[in-house]
């Protein structure tokens, strides 16, 4: 099948290696020129494992990429992968996709054949109904449900993990308004179904947009609620981990999310739970427990700080930031806990020394005036204190680095660390 992907962030380059390495004909679409060329060149401008390798397999063969719109006539089904960014109060702002629907409508205008034009970007329920058929009708000059179908497919991609998120799904929802449009959704997935065997989940338009949030919704909730129960457990003197081990043995518990820290952070969670908040709100609810679960969120970096000021007088001492990315396997900062963690600490007038393996630069943009290290030892050497904020697996292996310290104080956000005798050992939340 030949489909087209427009946007080639994230969530569009993924799915459009993906599609390609499923056997379909592909064609990214991308206003940004360096993007295309370094596509059509099979180089990805975003870190992710996996995604190299299937750019430089299929890049000029099934994949090729172009800032013309009008390359979606020649295919069967569009995807629109486009950013909806959040506003000031947690909204969307669906203005990038609206034009997108647009452009893709203006393409499609006048053409004879049958098209599926698919949503693949988070968007609150109501919005392809509400804004994204209209536009795309608009750009069209006609009305969206005979010849031009729009659909919606919801994607479940983790930063770090996005391909194998991608080609080894739990679920595939496919979200249309009538049979026409279900059929050649999985007729797309087809390659994907027969492979991994996931469930299929067949739902309406709106029903496929809010699967998403409350998928994300569900996530976030599940880990705020085991922060919650670990900052307990650490006023008791108990370890967290070890309740946890004991409740995920519960099959409507389940062990998955229940590692307790410093909590989420990324582009999804907390871009999804303020725009389901906000949309809630508009509609006349007042979401408590979602307002819940972002504050408990986002005590747990000042939290960490305390920790820290129990062993540290952070005035003018030298503090170690370890990990910076919101997760391990990417260098995105998005969201970080590092970032509330760095702030604190410089207003606290500590001398920050920061490390990651891959996500110093991005950071550097924010923080320029914090001292970067090329190593966590080079980081932890003379330093008064550490935090570790992200659990890459060579934080776990650092053992003789931390006698470089001239105070040995960790304060583990993740777990990663093994407490030993040589150091000061505090966990965030054990």
């Amino acid at each position: 099948m030949n489909i087209a992907v427009v946007g080639s962030g994230y969530v569009g380059t993924t799915i459009a290696a993906c599609f390609a390495d499923l056997g379909h004909d592909v064609t990214a679409i991308d206003i940004d020129e360096d993007i295309v060329e370094r596509l059509n060149r099979g180089e990805a401008s975003i870190h992710e494992p996996g995604l190299d390798e299937l750019l430089s397999e299929h890049a000029g063969g099934r994949l090729t990429a172009t800032t013309d719109y009008d390359a979606i006539t020649d295919c069967d089904v569009t995807f629109l992968a486009l950013p909806t960014p959040s506003r000031e109060d947690g909204s969307i702002d669906a203005s990038i996709i609206e034009g997108g629907a647009r452009s893709v409508g203006e393409a499609l205008s006048g053409g004879s054949e049958e098209h599926l034009v698919v949503v693949k970007s988070t968007v609150v329920p109501g919005t392809t109904e509400e804004a994204l058929i209209p536009a795309i009708e608009d750009g069209a000059g006609e009305a969206v449900g005979e010849r031009i179908r729009v659909g919606m497919n919801p994607e479940f991609l983790r930063e770090g993990s996005a391909v194998t998120d991608f080609l080894e799904p739990d679920k595939v929802v496919l979200g249309a308004s009538d049979d026409w449009s279900h059929e050649r959704l999985e007729s797309v997935f087809e390659p994907l179904i027969e492979r991994a065997e996931p469930a299929v989940v067949e739902a309406t338009v709106r029903e496929a947009e809010m699967i998403k949030y409350a998928n994300n919704a569900f996530l976030a909730s599940k880990i705020s609620l085991i922060n919650e129960i670990g900052n307990v457990c650490k006023e008791f003197g108990i370890d967290a981990y070890r309740i946890a081990d004991a409740i995920g043995l519960d099959d409507r518990i389940g062990e998955q999310f229940l590692r307790s820290g410093v909590g989420w952070g990324g582009s999804c969670f907390p871009k999804d739970v303020d725009a389901l908040r906000a949309a809630a709100r508009e509609a006349g609810y007042e979401p408590e427990l979602l307002d819940s679960v972002v504050a408990v969120n986002d005590r747990q970096p000042e939290r960490m700080l305390a920790l820290l000021e129990k062993h540290v007088d952070v005035e003018g001492a030298r503090i170690a930031v370890l990990g910076l990315s919101f997760k391990p396997g990417t260098d995105d900062i998005r969201n970080s806990r590092s970032i509330p963690a760095i702030e604190g600490l410089v207003e606290r007038g500590a001398d920050v020394v920061a490390y990651d393996p891959v996500a110093t630069e991005n950071m550097r943009e924010l923080f320029p005036d914090v001292e970067y290290a090329d190593s966590a030892s080079e980081a932890l050497s003379g330093a008064d204190g550490t935090l570790v904020m992200t659990d890459w697996d060579e934080f776990a292996a650092l053992g003789d680095a931390f006698e470089g310290m001239a105070s040995p104080v960790v304060i583990d956000g993740r777990r990663i660390v093994e407490p030993s005798e040589s150091i000061t050992y505090e966990g965030l939340t054990w």
